[in-house]
């Protein structure tokens, strides 16, 4: 029989330390109407992106955009919404009332609600919740813009400036 061996352990304390960041630092900016608070340090609270119609562009004028995007057909339930979208299309896939010379509708306060970019319509056109009309909007309108003017086009170099500028 061989000697029994006995192991003396001592309990075992661990000490825990939090692993949670500081809370952010902030600042108060004033800018002459009110003051807001900004986060200081890296990554900061990041603000969401405003979508807004960049005048000049025109890209959602050009009607017949290829077979990337949907067909009227896909986009309407209502037969009249397609017939009027397609009576629309001028020779060249241009909306007819869009004038190339301005780059601006000519029936822009009583054009149709499909050219309106507006939560209510993005939600019955492509089922976009309201919370996320903003971020789907400018999707949208980046990936026309590169459809119609390219991706170095100075049109969305624009749009995305302008965009930035009013979500900062």
């Amino acid at each position: 029989m061989s000697p029994a061996i006995t192991i003396s352990t001592q309990p075992l304390f661990l000490a825990v330390t939090s692993a949670a960041r500081p809370p952010r630092k902030t600042a108060t900016v004033k800018t002459g109407k009110k003051q807001r608070q900004t986060s200081l340090g890296f990554g900061g609270d990041k603000k969401e992106t405003k979508w807004h119609c960049v005048e000049g562009c025109g890209a959602c004028c050009k009607l017949q955009k290829g077979p990337s995007f949907p067909s009227p057909e896909e986009y309407f339930d209502d037969p009249s919404d397609v017939q009027l979208y397609k009576s629309l299309i001028g020779p060249d896939g241009w909306c007819i009332h869009y004038e190339k010379s301005t780059r601006k509708c000519s029936i822009y306060p009583d054009r149709p609600y499909f050219c309106r970019a507006e939560p209510e319509v993005f939600k019955s056109l492509f089922g976009v919740k309201e919370k996320n009309f903003h971020k789907e909007a400018c999707s949208f309108c980046r990936d026309t813009i590169k459809a119609i003017y390219g991706s170095n086009s100075e049109e969305l170099h624009n749009f995305n400036s302008s965009i930035r500028k009013s979500s900062s």
